[in-house]
């Protein structure tokens, strides 16, 4: 797969213990992703973090170091990227989805 110049960067802001189908929402929106022929995607987890409630989340609390923080990458061509939105709003029930304009220096596979 060939992918440079302009292209969407897509960022997905979640929890750790969020579940779509009875399975880890990171793990099944890369899975989704995969099969909708995305170029590729990478889960990041945080080690402290909040959002819309305000409440802390952090490794360092140990009631709390189940939900830690974990933003998802997925890198691809404008269509492709809109084309997934409309899925990803059915699964991310709570949480942070934005998109911004990315220049592609180089994506190659080996």
């Amino acid at each position: 797969m060939k992918l440079e110049g302009e292209a969407k960067l897509l960022r997905i802001f979640i929890g750790e213990s969020d579940k779509w189908q009875g399975r880890p929402l990171h793990e099944a929106i890369v899975l989704e992703a995969k099969q909708h022929g995305l170029a590729g995607a990478t889960v990041f987890k945080g080690i402290m973090g909040f959002g819309a409630h305000s409440r802390i989340h952090s490794a360092k609390l140990l009631q709390l170091s189940e939900d830690l923080p974990l933003m998802i990458e997925i890198v691809d061509s404008e269509e492709k990227i809109r084309a997934f939105l409309p899925l990803l709003d059915t699964m991310v029930r709570e949480g942070l989805v934005t998109l911004e304009r990315v220049e592609v220096i180089r994506y190659r596979p080996r």
